[in-house]
């Protein structure tokens, strides 16, 4: 890519804890969300879906952008693998407080997709970032109070670890960032690949 060019992060997100990680990081990410059907895609295992989607997000919003060269669009999806099974955002207070209760006390792998597409360069760059999460042996009574808050029903997992449910995860392996939902050193290495350093992306 050229050195000349004036770069922009779209996140095809409607994540706050997406934004509010760029952010933090000295990015000030658009967001436009992709408004794709998540149920479309299927997958035999956690890492494959989250990329799948996180590639199907990017590209939906980048097909609807006008032209631009320093334009790049960030994808990203979350699940978990808790044994056999993937969990995304949990379909009600019951199924939330049955997940809790299977995993208390045991451990899931986050599994966080990125993909990433200059408008109009062509160029992409794609990797999952996956994060350990050991739970806690929390309570029913802190189960039913915090699927009570309606935070579990809004995050994939489940769980989240910027938030309440933080008090819930006793210790992570891996990139924190990635279990909120975006890993910063994974977009660095992805932005590189593409030839574009992460210090243009920041604020000035």
């Amino acid at each position: 890519m050229q050195t000349d060019i004036t770069y922009r992060l779209i996140l095809a997100s409607a994540s706050p804890a997406r934004r509010a990680l760029l952010t933090g990081a000295g990015i000030d990410a658009e967001v436009i969300v992709s408004g794709v059907d998540e149920s479309v895609v299927d997958a035999e295992d956690a890492s494959t879906l989250c990329l799948a989607l996180a590639r199907m997000k990017a590209r939906t919003v980048a097909a609807d952008l006008p032209a631009d060269p320093g334009a790049l669009v960030l994808g990203c999806d979350s699940v978990l693998a808790f044994g056999s099974e993937i969990f995304g955002k949990p379909s009600s207070a019951e199924e939330a407080i049955k997940r809790w209760s299977a995993m208390r006390g045991k451990s899931g792998v986050l599994h966080t997709g990125h993909h990433l597409t200059g408008l109009v360069s062509g160029l992409q760059a794609e990797a999952v970032g996956t994060t350990t999460v050991h739970f806690a042996d929390v309570s029913d009574a802190e189960i039913e109070a915090y699927v009570a808050s309606g935070e579990p029903l809004q995050v994939a997992g489940g769980f989240t670890l910027d938030g309440r449910g933080g008090a819930f995860v006793e210790r992570i392996e891996g990139d924190p960032g990635n279990v909120i939902g975006l890993s910063l050193p994974l977009l660095r290495t992805l932005l590189g690949e593409m030839g574009v350093p992460i210090t243009s992306l920041w604020r000035n």
